[in-house]
């Protein structure tokens, strides 16, 4: 569930009529027991000559959240789409109650370690009021510190600059600094502007990595969180848009070994794995790189087994997706698939998702990633509103430490 890296999409103006139509007669299409398109439609295209836009049933919006993970092109593990919890959250608009119900899902979706695939819907856009948007990539991000003195990073490289900036306006990192600091959930709306949040450690689930056979592994002091929730991409079902949309499901082992723990870019551990290995690495024909990746992901799922927490690894997840395919296709329905994104990063030949070709046509209901919010999640800029021309007195955000005992809100399950 790794959020893209790259991704040119920009929210452009959309034809809310055609795109409400186009979904209504999917919804009913494949709903036949709601009767026919036409009562409701008729209904939707008014509200929208009224409004500019209009709102879903409760049954519409579980339904699109579902589709908009059916369809996401870049995700391996869509076979369980009609599983996802959708969590009901439009009424919530202000940042306290964003923030509060972000905990929630955390808590929700984490379920002890059985992790549930979730999604938690937040105010749409309208044309009177704007959304809330939440800044962070993933619900849970480690802080990434720059040191003068090594001339590295402690912690995620990519979220140095994103670190840099939620200190200058307010956040306080620990006193002791480590690898692994949890970064304050950043929410902007534009009532309450920027406004720093600090997640209950109760619903921060972590999984210490130690390895099947290598004691010392331990000793290396990783870990990894067990939610891989992202947060900064807009749900768009129908012409409306949701841009805070907090969706999980469960990691697939080599997105924490192969990739955040990997990748010279993040904690790039392979060298000092390879060195614990006692690996020649004198030469890059002896294949070191590829031995020290595989243990650093036999580590990963059996960490995440012995803890009891759900992960699935690569060969499994790519035979599951191909189940997948083959019940879209049963159907009568397309299924957009990007091979760069699906194919694993380890052993993608080995994998029965290499050896194809895929439909790459987008379809709605969709999970997109703005420009704007993708620079957000790594670079906490630019702002999504404008401050105020003339503010009263100049002041930081209000940096808020949810309570998890006195804030808890209830959940309702569809």
């Amino acid at each position: 569930m790794t959020a893209p890296t790259g991704c040119p999409v920009a929210h452009e103006p959309v034809d809310v009529r055609a795109e409400a139509e186009a979904f209504l007669r999917l919804f009913h299409g494949e709903h036949p027991k709601t009767g026919p398109v036409e009562p409701r439609l008729e209904q939707v295209l008014a509200e929208i000559d009224e409004t500019g836009t209009y709102r879903h049933t409760e049954g519409e919006l579980a339904f699109g959240a579902r589709v908009a993970w059916r369809n996401s092109a870049r995700c391996i593990g869509r076979l369980y789409w009609q599983s996802l919890r959708v969590r009901d959250m439009r009424k919530v608009s202000d940042a306290a109650t964003v923030a509060a119900q972000c905990a929630e899902h955390l808590r929700s979706a984490g379920n002890g370690g059985r992790i549930r695939p979730t999604v938690t819907i937040f105010a749409p856009e309208t044309p009177t009021r704007p959304a809330p948007r939440i800044w962070n990539e993933q619900l849970i991000r480690y802080a990434g510190y720059w040191d003068a003195e090594t001339g590295a990073v402690i912690g995620d490289p990519r979220y140095q600059e994103f670190t840099e900036e939620v200190t200058r306006l307010g956040w306080q990192p620990p006193a002791q600094r480590t690898r692994f600091d949890v970064l304050p959930l950043v929410v902007e709306t534009a009532e309450d502007g920027v406004t720093l949040h600090e997640l209950p450690r109760a619903v921060v689930h972590e999984v210490e990595l130690g390895h099947p056979e290598h004691n010392w592994f331990a000793g290396l002091g990783l870990r990894w969180h067990a939610v891989p929730a992202i947060s900064n991409m807009r749900l768009s079902i129908g012409g409306v848009s949701y841009p805070a949309a907090p969706f999980n499901g469960w990691y697939m082992g080599t997105e924490i070994g192969a990739r955040n723990l990997a990748d010279h870019d993040r904690y790039d551990l392979i060298p000092e794995v390879a060195e614990r290995l006692g690996l020649d690495t004198s030469s890059e024909q002896t294949l070191w790189r590829d031995q020290a990746l595989v243990e650093l992901n036999r580590a990963v799922l059996h960490s995440f087994a012995r803890a009891e927490v759900t992960i699935t690894d690569h060969h499994t997840e790519s035979a599951r997706f191909l189940t997948h395919l083959r019940k879209e296709e049963d159907a009568g329905r397309k299924c957009p698939a990007d091979w760069s994104w699906i194919v694993p990063p380890m052993s993608g030949a080995l994998t029965p998702v290499f050896h194809r070709y895929y439909d790459t046509e987008q379809v709605g209901p969709e999970f997109v990633l703005d420009e704007d919010a993708r620079l957000r999640g790594t670079t906490a800029a630019p702002r999504a509103f404008p401050e105020p021309a003339v503010p009263a007195a100049p002041k930081l955000p209000r940096i808020r430490r949810l309570s998890w005992f006195t804030r808890r809100a209830p959940v309702p399950v569809p």
